[in-house]
């Protein structure tokens, strides 16, 4: 099986470029998950998905956020959110809003193995939302994730907003301690990482550096490949052997960020 995740920052941008076009065709997916679609269901044609089938999660608030999932075969059943025992457990919310209202989260249930994906809320330059992060978000999302993997093995994905290692970023020193690169972040991941979970592309290529799946958009940071990895797939632990390929895709555009992918015998 062939699995997509790209933050497409606007879906109805990327269609207008052809961005979405071009992953479908290039890489020929099962299941293509988005993350940052900033758009509503009624915004967008559903004939352009062809024939994968959609599921919607869009933000409240139109124009900012939102998740998709598309996949030739329909899952068993899908939840949008985290479920209401995880809301009660944990303060999703701050002053910038409902972080479980802003669209970030799917989960789908197929015959052999739930799938996740998640745009995890950005900690703001000045690390505002980094409290929500730490204490609210970050440990709600482990414990979603380790209560699906009782039952069934878990594939997760998505813009995760940190760069885990010192080689997950180009310039490391400037940025410790900075949005997407603090401890407590950083911590974050290393609890997926302790509840049995593997980030399939260090499985596969430890040492390897310069891949990146994010560039801001100053300095030709993309041209140069000043670029930070913030965008993932993770698998169970019972999944790493079967993890074929794990890779990035830098020379497709269309957004801030490329899409990445995943090989898996299902």
């Amino acid at each position: 099986m062939k699995l997509v995740s790209w933050n497409i920052n606007g879906l109805r941008a990327c269609l207008n470029k052809g961005g979405l076009e071009e992953v479908m065709t290039a890489l020929d997916p099962d299941i293509v998950c988005l993350q940052e679609i900033k758009a509503q269901p009624d915004q967008v044609d559903p004939a352009v998905f062809g024939a994968y089938e959609p599921i919607w999660n869009p933000a409240e608030r139109k124009g900012y956020s939102g998740t998709m999932i598309l996949s030739r075969t329909a899952p068993q059943s899908y939840d949008l959110n985290f479920p209401a025992d995880t809301c009660r457990r944990f303060e999703l919310a701050d002053q910038f809003g409902d972080a479980n209202a802003e669209g970030r989260l799917i989960t789908a249930e197929f015959d052999n193995f739930y799938l996740v994906t998640v745009y995890t809320p950005n900690s703001k330059g000045d690390l505002s939302r980094l409290g929500l992060r730490f204490d609210g978000w970050d440990p709600a999302f482990a414990r979603h994730c380790r209560k699906l993997a009782e039952s069934k093995p878990v594939l997760m994905c998505g813009d995760l907003n940190v760069a885990h290692q010192e080689i997950d970023l180009a310039r490391p020193k400037e940025n410790v301690g900075k949005h997407g690169f603090t401890n407590e972040e950083r911590r974050g991941f290393d609890n997926l990482l302790e509840a049995g979970f593997v980030d399939t592309f260090r499985h596969l290529h430890p040492d390897r550096a310069e891949a990146y799946s994010w560039w801001t958009h100053w300095g030709s940071a993309r041209a140069k490949n000043v670029g930070w990895r913030i965008d993932y797939w993770l698998a169970s632990g019972s999944l790493a052997g079967k993890v074929k390929r794990a890779a990035i895709h830098a020379d497709i555009m269309g957004s801030d960020h490329c899409p990445v992918s995943l090989e898996v015998e299902l």
